[in-house]
Formats: structure tokens, sequence, C-alpha cells
């Protein structure tokens, strides 16, 4: 039998984590010798009881393993053990690293310089817009973008950092699942430019348990995680104070101060996180400056004084990325009703401004969400 088929083994023991999987290993040195041990033995290690020793069979978990190969070769997963070479480094020295890691895609991705983005699956569209495009900026300058594949602003992280360069996603699940179900597309895209991880097992259900197990990774992995939105109590704040009990920078991006969605930002920023208003934010405080040919100034802001007229330019200078009334458009303005309604259908055409329910309109990001 191989390393690889003895680490799987013993991972897939129902009932042995990786906290008790390490005790094992501290006693009997490598999975091979902890599936040799005879029960008896297995039961003088502390947390080891009668019923999770007799769990520990060889030939049962050998069975197991076979199979769980056999999945990884047909849906080409690689999985990398705990000793592989190719397993990365920053990973492997956090308190509690998991045993082994299911890879789809780009393994060398693993050791790239990477940055995580979270934040609220009910994400606001300012938070969605600017997940999206600082996800772009950093991985134009180099950056692998690591999150989580959940709604929001995971989701729009790993869309822009796509079009600017790699992700990886850290999945709460097995390979094999779909969670959310909407990300089926999103699941493909990642996993043929960038890399989908996790390290459950195959058909392990989206259980709660299981998403703080995966923040663990997807701070771990990374030299700083970017807050963009989160409730007071969200997992996106669980993943914070992993990183900084991981000696990661913690960043968060300010909000509006009336909404709920920035309150875990907000009390970061308390705390002594990193604000962040641009990627060169976090360039710097890796010590990277700013990379090379990533503005921190949108596409459209670029483009200004030579595809708007002065008074376009005027009003769109009154818009923000939050939605505002045209009613507050016009009074700011100190236009008439007919010219900002003229020159806001102009601004629409020409892709600097979204229309949005109720009348209301805002700045348009030069980052598409998929």
């Amino acid at each position: 039998m191989t390393e690889l088929h003895d680490w799987l083994s013993l991972c897939l023991a129902p009932g042995l984590g990786n906290i008790l999987m390490a005790r094992l290993l501290a006693v009997y040195g490598e999975p091979a010798a902890v599936l040799q041990a005879s029960v008896k033995d297995l039961c003088q290690v502390p947390g080891i009881g009668n019923k999770l020793a007799h769990a520990i069979d060889a030939s049962t978990l050998r069975h197991a393993a076979d199979q769980e190969l056999a999945k990884a070769e047909q849906e080409n997963v690689i999985i990398l053990p705990r000793d592989d070479c190719r397993y990365p480094e920053p990973l492997r020295h956090i308190y509690n690293p998991p045993a082994v890691l299911y890879v789809q895609g780009d393994v060398a991705l693993l050791s790239t310089t990477c940055i995580a983005m979270v934040g609220s699956r009910a994400a606001t569209v300012y938070g969605t817009r600017i997940a999206a495009d600082m996800a772009c900026r950093l991985a134009r300058g180099g950056i692998t973008v690591v999150s989580g594949v959940a709604l929001g602003i995971d989701a729009a992280a790993h869309a822009g950092a796509l079009q600017g360069g790699t992700t990886i996603g850290v999945l709460g699940c097995g390979m094999d699942v779909i969670y959310p179900r909407q990300h089926q597309k999103l699941y493909a895209e990642i996993a043929e430019k960038g890399a989908l991880i996790t390290e459950a097992p195959f058909g392990a259900k989206p259980e709660a348990f299981r998403f703080p197990a995966r923040n663990r990774i997807i701070s771990g992995l990374s030299q700083g995680v970017v807050v963009v939105e989160a409730a007071r109590q969200s997992g996106s704040l669980i993943t914070a104070r992993l990183a900084l009990e991981q000696g990661r920078e913690v960043f968060a991006v300010p909000g509006r101060i009336d909404s709920v969605k920035s309150c875990g930002a907000h009390r970061l920023l308390q705390e002594g996180a990193t604000l962040v208003h641009s990627v060169d934010d976090i360039f710097q405080e890796l010590g990277m400056g700013g990379a090379q040919g990533v503005s921190s100034g949108g596409q459209h802001e670029k483009r200004l004084g030579t595809a708007l007229t002065p008074e376009e330019e005027k009003l769109y200078g009154w818009l923000d990325v939050y939605p505002q009334n045209i009613d507050e458009l016009i009074q700011n303005s100190q236009m008439t009703p007919e010219k900002v309604a003229e020159l806001l259908l102009l601004l629409e055409l020409k892709g600097f401004v979204e229309s949005l329910s109720g009348n209301q309109y805002q700045k348009v990001s030069s980052v598409e969400i998929i």
C-alpha cells in the first residue's frame, strides 16, 4: 500500500477527526502503524475510546480508501496528504491542519501568494461590486484570491478574480457535491481556470459543522483576509479571528454606517484591522508596493473627461456605488428633473450608470459579476 492510501484510510475512520489523528500519529509516527495497531493499544491513546478503536479497522478502511481513490481518478481530483511536497506550506503549520486535501484544478496555485476575500451571503449591490472589482485587481497583480464559493461576496470575489487571473475555492462539502446548487457553472469555471479544494471526502454533505472548519483553510492558505461586508454575527468574522490566530493580516472594507451588513467590518476596524479603500492598501501591507499595471481607480473613472460631456460628468459626480433616488440627484445637482432624467439615460447607455427599481440609480463597477 502507498502512503497516500494509508493517510486516506485513516482519514475515513468514522469519528476520527484531525486532532485525534494527530494524537495517534504522535504515538505511532505514521498512518500505516496506526492501522496495524491493536484495539487494546489504540485505547491507550487519550481520547481514543473502545468504539473509535474498533472503527479503525484496517480492512474496512482500506476498502473505503480504494473506492475513494477510484472516485478521485474518475473526477480528475488529486488527493494530497499532509506530507506531500505539494501540500501548501502555510496550511501545514496552522492549528489542526487538514490531514488530506482534495484538489480539482491547478495544484500549483496552492503554493502561490494568496489573499482571502469573505463577506455576507446576503450581500448588497455595493458589496458584491466592490468584492468583484477588488478581486479582479488583486488577481491582475499576481495574487490568487481565495474564498468559500458561497453566495454573495464569495461568488463576487471568485467571479472578479477569474476575470483578472486565478482563484481558489474552498468547499465545505465533498468535491462531487455542488453547494449552493446555482453555482454549478462557477464550480466548473474555478476548476478549469483555478482550483477547488476540500478536506471532506466524496459525498460529504454541506453540514453546518463543516463551514467553520472550511474557514480555517481559507485563512490558513492566505497571507491576509479581506472582509468586505459582514453582519455582527457571521462566519466572515470567524474567518477573520482564525486569521489573527494564524498570524495573518486582517483587512476590512468600510461600508455605510446605517447598514447592518457593515457592522462586522466596522467592528474589525475598531479592533485594529487594516482599512482598505483600494487594492494598493493590501499590496503595501504585504510589502508588494503597488502591483504594476494595477490601478486603484475604476475603468470608468479613467474615461471621464473624454467619454462624458461636462453636464454628464457633473451628474456622474453626484452618483455613488450605493443606490440613490432620482429626487436626491435632482436636489444635489440643482438640475431640472427633465435634464437629470435625460443625463441618466445617456449615462446608462454609455455603461456608467445602472438603473434600479424605485427610480434609483448607481455607478456601475468595471467588473461584471457572474
